[in-house]
């Protein structure tokens, strides 16, 4: 192979401008389908349509009506809610989120429609029609009936009367960021404005629009201050380390070329949208090319010292290097594809425009990186040499101590190993921000002081159509939904038995006695009809009921609750279905919170089939490449070994995990078998080409790959922990664990891997040849 890898090279020197311009030009070219990117601000883009959760929360949503909610929440610095003066700004707020785009319902304590009895006449009208005639007594009547009502107490309005929110429910169009962005736009302006008038109330403004947007703004911030962040990072760092600016500059062009050609080809051309997840590709294509470029540069910058020509040098170090680079590349990008046995769309995406980006940086650092050597001035500094005799000197320390060395790696591995059992699951949508995002700090004040935004439905269905009024049904949901008032974990319960036990109680003079489901099916199909017919346009009851009145919704407002404890609450409330409903009448829970809650375990699955296919299909091509069994069994140990440290190490100060943790390993996995495939490659050379013993070979690989694998590493820990600065976490867990693993991988690479390919390879025979010569080598272990 390296006849014609040389015979290309010096091809490619000597057409230098051709290759350069075409090489820049095609990436331009890719890149050039930036234009169309689009982003997805829609929450549902991460589940797959075969998702049962996002099936069942779709099937809720065509049933009722439409799950979109802007959520207002106000407290006043002093006081309470219910007085004239807050009261009117609740009704002006109300009013105001009827004008918001999409809007279908506002509900709140001023336009709660409250049902009296007058002779023989059922009244139903706002609650506050009209704030400006409120005294302060009637203003306390206000709060007194809100705060008894079920459907407004512990949902609307606090039970000591300090927070009141106001919900509008909206039917927008599905991931339609223009529609988005108007609601928000509108919703932001009613929240600018009340702050600004009232600078004595807290305002805050949440709900799953606010969740969508969210997700928008996250990846947003992402690519306009992590990507240009991480850019002057790498430049930086790899001029520190090779003392070149025309280093520097190749390096740079390359990333640069590589990341925005991956972005344009997969996000622009192939039409995939953007979401958080994606928006972090850029800064781990960054890293994948600077591996490459570094690993090529310091060779040639080590072949310069030992006066070769600047031509000569980097022939030699592509040649070198063509191998392992490319062996690299392909590894990485199959560590990305293994992503898409994801359950979540957007990390399949993010895997495959990682990988596209791995392909990519291969072919520039075969084209563009050689073109653009051939082109600039190169000086190779003393330093770079240094570090290489440094290198050589850990080779030296580690082979007299490999077997300490080995069996405190082996000992430290196993004990961080038994820490994973400690791990649990745990999926809360609101904590995917950090508090630097307004959705997040809105959602947790709300939470804190009067309702959350995780809610649950139950689709509960009757024998028949117009089942509802069943004087049984109703006896039974309002069993239900007792026991869920019951539950800890339970903010506030909704369901059609509290409304029908209202109007039953006003059809019968507000007696108190009547505040119950009617016994007569016929008087509670009048009731019903009755009190519909009475409500104004946008607060009918299509939110509890379907249409042909055959089901009706219960649904949940919880606490800030876990996925276990998720879990745990709907195994519960199915086993008390089972046991006091009706066949008929049992169902699962659905909504957005459910979808979340098992996100992260049903992608653990999945990816769990697909890391296990990643690893076996990388070790294949170690093998194959390598032709060597027994090297590519040892790398399958510097490739487990890892991951296993590093979450034993987040073991010690977090038992919790959730949907960022099952893309870490497969993210990781093309990666830290780099540092292997570069070692090993260069060990093997030894042994088979210059014939050295397995020591010899240990400590040729440190002096000629050990500076590059340690440069290389600190960029790709640098590039992944800048993502430990997104404020969407899930970023900036996988960033974090991908740094740690990759850090933890260079550790074990240079103190377990020699010693394994000592005492493994200790008795196989060398060749006894003639060491080859090559131009700037020499035989000796310790030549470069």
């Amino acid at each position: 192979m390296n006849e014609w890898v040389v015979a290309y090279l010096n091809w490619v020197v000597r057409w230098r401008w051709l290759v350069l311009i075409l090489s820049a030009g095609a990436a331009l070219a890719l890149a050039s389908g930036g234009r169309f990117i689009e982003f997805s601000n829609d929450y549902r883009y991460f589940f797959t349509d075969e998702n049962p959760n996002l099936l069942a929360f779709e099937e809720l949503e065509r049933t009722y009506s439409s799950p979109d909610t802007l959520l207002w929440v106000l407290q006043p610095d002093e006081g309470s809610v219910d007085t004239p003066e807050v009261l009117a700004i609740v009704k002006q707020i109300t009013e105001d989120a009827w004008q918001t785009p999409f809007s279908v319902r506002v509900d709140s304590i001023t336009n709660y429609q409250h049902t009296r009895a007058s002779e023989d006449d059922l009244i139903v009208r706002d609650l506050v029609p009209d704030p400006a005639a409120l005294t302060a007594e009637s203003a306390k009547e206000v709060g007194n009936i809100a705060t008894s009502e079920p459907v407004t107490a512990k949902r609307l309005i606090s039970d000591d009367r300090r927070t009141t929110a106001i919900v509008a429910r909206l039917n927008m169009p599905r991931d339609d960021v223009a529609a988005n962005n108007s609601v928000v736009e509108h919703a932001r302006r009613i929240l600018a404005d009340m702050r600004a008038q009232h600078p004595d109330i807290r305002f805050e403004l949440t709900g799953s629009v606010m969740l969508s947007n969210a997700f928008s703004e996250a990846a947003t911030r992402d690519l306009q201050t992590l990507t240009p962040a991480m850019y002057l990072i790498l430049a930086v760092t790899v001029y520190l380390l090779l003392r070149s600016f025309s280093g520097t500059l190749v390096t740079m062009a390359v990333v640069f070329f590589s990341a925005f050609a991956a972005m344009g080809l997969v996000l622009g051309w192939m039409g995939v949208k953007l979401t958080p997840p994606s928006s972090g590709a850029p800064t781990i294509i960054l890293t994948i090319a600077v591996a490459d470029a570094i690993h090529i540069l310091v060779t040639m910058l080590v072949q310069m010292r030992h006066g070769m020509t600047r031509n000569e040098a980097i022939v030699e170090a592509m040649r070198v290097n063509w191998q392992p680079v490319f062996l690299t590349s392909m590894t990485t990008a199959i560590g990305f594809l293994s992503l898409n046995f994801s359950d979540a769309p957007p990390f399949r995406d993010l895997g495959n425009i990682s990988a596209a980006g791995a392909v990519i940086a291969w072919v520039l650092s075969v084209t563009l990186l050689p073109a653009l050597v051939a082109v600039l001035p190169f000086k190779a500094k003393a330093s770079i040499v240094n570090q290489s005799r440094v290198m050589e000197n850990l080779g030296d320390f580690i082979i007299r101590h490999n077997r300490v060395l080995m069996g405190g790696v082996v000992l430290t591995s196993v004990g961080f190993a038994v820490l994973l059992p400690r791990f649990v699951f745990d999926d809360r949508f609101v904590t995917y921000f950090d508090d630097r995002m307004e959705f997040r700090v809105a959602s947790d004040w709300a939470a804190d002081n009067l309702t959350g935004i995780y809610q649950i439905s139950h689709s509960i269905p009757a024998q028949e159509s117009g089942g509802v009024s069943d004087p049984a049904y109703l006896k039974h949901l309002e069993a239900f939904a007792d026991w869920f008032r019951e539950q800890p974990e339970v903010v506030h319960v909704a369901t059609f038995s509290d409304v029908i036990k209202r109007v039953n109680k006003s059809m019968h003079a507000d007696n108190e006695d009547w505040y119950r489901v009617p016994d007569d099916r016929q008087a509670a199909a009048q009731f019903l009809l009755l009190y519909e017919m009475s409500l104004p346009y946008g607060l009918d009851l299509n939110d509890q009921l379907n249409v042909d009145k055959s089901a009706s919704k219960l649904t949940l407002t919880l606490h800030d609750i876990s996925t276990s404890q998720m879990e745990d609450l709907r195994e519960r409330a199915m086993a008390w279905q089972e046991a006091n409903l009706p066949t008929y009448m049992i169902s699962q829970s659905a909504g957005q919170s459910v979808m979340f809650s098992f996100i992260g375990e049903s992608n653990f699955r999945a990816m769990a089939v697909g890391t296990l296919f990643a690893l076996l299909l990388i070790s294949a091509c170690l093998m194959l490449a390598l032709r060597d069994l027994k090297l590519g069994l040892i790398s399958l140990v510097t490739n487990i070994a890892p991951p296993v440290v590093a979450f034993g190490i987040l073991a010690l100060f977090r038992p919790e995990v959730g949907l960022w943790s099952s893309f870490v390993i497969a993210t990781a996995l093309g990666l830290i078998v780099d540092a292997t495939v570069h070692f090993l490659s260069k060990y093997k050379r030894a042994r088979d080409e210059f014939g050295y013993s397995a020591e010899e070979g240990v400590r040729y690989a440190f002096a000629t790959v050990g500076t590059a694998l340690w440069v290389s590493g600190f960029v790709l820990v640098a590039g992944f922990g800048i993502l430990a600065f997104s404020p969407f976490k899930i970023n900036a867990m996988l960033g974090i664990m991908v740094a740690l693993t990759i850090a933890v991988a260079l550790i074990i690479d240079f103190l377990l891997l020699p010693g394994l390919l000592i005492a493994l390879d200790r008795n196989r025979k060398s060749k006894k040849r003639v060491p080859v010569q090559v131009p700037g080598e020499t035989a000796s272990p310790a030549g470069v």
